[in-house]
């Protein structure tokens, strides 16, 4: 163990372990095992989102004790504890899904309250599902804390089984979790039979882990690695690996490294860091959730950095990473390529890196990369200078349909088929979408819009990607148009806009459309309008009746739909660094 002497003095732990008036909590302490050295030494939040609820989170309780291992080579006493998660490949496509974004509030909310009130000095965050990332990592951006985080790996990727009756195109591929909502629009169409649906249930997802394709988990861990929050390469590794312990303790020594140099979390996370996480989720074809957990992690800084400002970075970033959902290979093939480090080592290539930027090493994204040896494969990685496409995979949306912008992905997505005019099918809700998609109540051509599904309205901002890949499994994929004020999972394909704002509750224009009315898509040009003038949009704002009404009129999602903020930037509850009037570490 390194002998490292820290000032307890300077340090928040100070109220809870050094002096007389302190017996009583250090009882407490020594109530738990600890020892006389350990309650003297800086205190280390070691944080997970540990839960049976899904295979994202079931290996992150073993993966803390290899954390814990480490702080306690560097000098350093961690304090274990846990915090919710909502996952969404359960919470889909059901009132769950309402709790999904409202807990990434409440991930954050929760691990500053241990924090705070058991003075922990520092803090090593795990997290496994999609909004678990972001709200460990606005945790540590809002404490201001020397912070680590570490993702909890993803999954393997599923096979059928060889000779199993299932269609040729599932048989020959990896599988995740996507393929299985498509398999369920592909059952509902009668293409798939019950047998074939049952042998795919049963393989698709084989171990712990996250979401294996460039979904909202792989994505925001790899934003952990850009954005300096995490060491190089230790979001790549699959879950079951347990070689995976050595980015762990690597992790718990550098919390302590960090701690020592007074490296806090906002010397890492700066407008130039949110930059290159977004340059990140562009190049790799991530998720659009990506454009509303970067500008909360900024909010938490005191950052402005909205949707549009993720969405200028996504606009002049090529695409090279290929990756489902519009890809071909998922994240265990990322890794085995070189993972984050050389996908940050094209960009570089092509002078789209801030190089100077902190990192959880406690070295510069610059440095980091002259140590990477490794080159692109040219299958996982492409090249920068030959991208699959020259712009990312992400665009926003802007028009009199969405004044505060909106959010589409074409990964995948030909530019021919990036433009769509279509008359509007309006829905009030996703189960009355879904259900008319499921009785193909509808037409090729439409743009199919469903409202009141925003941070407010919903109240949570759901997912659609029943709705979504159930279009894809009955073939509708690029002959339907989709808008939502909503969510898209990171597994959505096809030409789904998302994020429109402001949204139904909040009175905009997505609450004044009417069956029929023309709308045109443009990601060529970023655009969304309505072919409606601006008298006529105003006269329909002055008869609209307000929002409408749901059953949460009580509990946590009608706290969170009376806080939440708009969409562009970031759906957040509270004021934000800007409004800070102390800092933690420093009470």
């Amino acid at each position: 163990m390194l002998n490292r002497p820290f000032d307890k003095s300077k340090l928040p732990s100070r109220h809870v372990t050094e002096g007389p008036e302190r017996a009583p909590h250090r009882s407490y302490m020594y109530a738990m095992g600890v020892s006389d050295t350990e309650i003297h030494q800086p205190l280390v939040g070691v944080a997970t989102c540990w839960n049976e609820a899904a295979p994202c989170n079931i290996a992150l309780n073993r993966q803390a004790q290899s954390v814990k291992m480490g702080v306690k080579a560097a000098a350093g006493t961690p304090r274990e504890f846990t915090t919710i998660t909502v996952t969404d490949g359960i919470a889909m496509g059901h009132e769950g899904m309402r709790s999904s974004l409202a807990s990434r509030e409440a991930i954050a909310d929760t691990v500053e309250l241990t924090m705070r009130g058991h003075c922990y000095d520092a803090l090593v965050g795990l997290a496994g599902c999609d909004k678990s990332l972001p709200g460990m990592m606005m945790a540590m951006v809002r404490l201001n804390v020397p912070s680590v985080f570490i993702y909890g790996g993803s999954i393997l990727p599923g096979k059928a089984p060889v000779g199993a009756d299932v269609p040729e195109d599932f048989a020959t591929r990896d599988l995740t979790v996507q393929d299985m909502f498509e398999a369920v629009g592909r059952h509902q169409n009668g293409t798939l039979s019950d047998a074939a649906l049952d042998v795919l249930e049963r393989v698709a997802c084989p171990s712990a882990g996250a979401c294996g394709g460039q979904f909202t988990a792989n994505t925001m861990a790899c934003v952990s690695e850009a954005i300096g929050l995490a060491l190089f390469n230790s979001s790549g590794m699959p879950a079951p690996y347990e070689s995976r312990d050595q980015y762990g303790e690597a992790s718990g020594q550098a919390v302590m490294n960090l701690l020592e140099k007074n490296i806090r979390a906002r010397d890492v996370v700066t407008r130039q860091s949110l930059e290159n996480a977004a340059r990140v989720v562009a190049c790799t074809g991530g998720s659009t959730n990506g454009g509303l957990h970067l500008p909360a992690i900024a909010h938490e800084a005191g950052i402005d950095f909205d949707l549009m400002d993720v969405c200028d970075i996504f606009r002049d970033t090529p695409y090279f990473v290929n990756l489902k959902p519009g890809g071909d290979y998922v994240a265990k093939d990322l890794y085995e390529a070189g993972g984050v480090p050389v996908v940050l080592k094209e960009l570089r290539k092509a002078g789209l890196i801030h190089e100077d930027c902190m990192t959880a090493s406690g070295r510069s994204i610059g440095e980091e990369l002259d140590r990477v040896t490794r080159e692109a494969d040219g299958k996982v990685i492409h090249p920068v200078a030959t991208p699959i496409t020259k712009t990312g995979g992400v665009v926003g949306l802007k028009g009199n349909l969405a004044p505060e912008g909106a959010i589409v992905k074409v990964a995948g997505i030909a530019p021919e088929d990036q433009v769509f005019t279509g008359p509007a099918h309006v829905f009030e809700s996703e189960e009355e979408a879904f259900e008319a998609v499921q009785k193909r109540d509808y037409t090729e051509g439409e743009v199919i819009v469903i409202r009141n599904e925003g941070p407010a309205g919903g109240p949570g901002m759901r997912e659609m990607l029943a709705t979504t890949a159930a279009l894809s499994g009955q073939g509708m994929g690029k002959k339907i148009a989709l808008i939502t004020d909503g969510r898209f999972s990171g597994a959505t394909r096809g030409f789904c806009v998302g994020h429109v704002g402001p949204e139904a509750a909040h009175g905009g224009p997505i609450a004044l459309v009417r069956n029929g009315d023309m709308i045109t898509i443009d990601a060529v040009k970023g655009e969304i309008s309505v072919a409606l003038s601006d008298e006529e949009l105003a006269q329909r704002k002055a008869d609209w009746k307000g929002p409408r009404e749901t059953i949460y009129a009580s509990g946590a999602l009608w706290k969170y739909a009376q806080l939440v903020g708009a969409t562009h930037k970031g759906a957040v509850t509270h004021p934000g660094g800007k409004a800070e009037k102390h800092v933690y570490m420093d009470l």
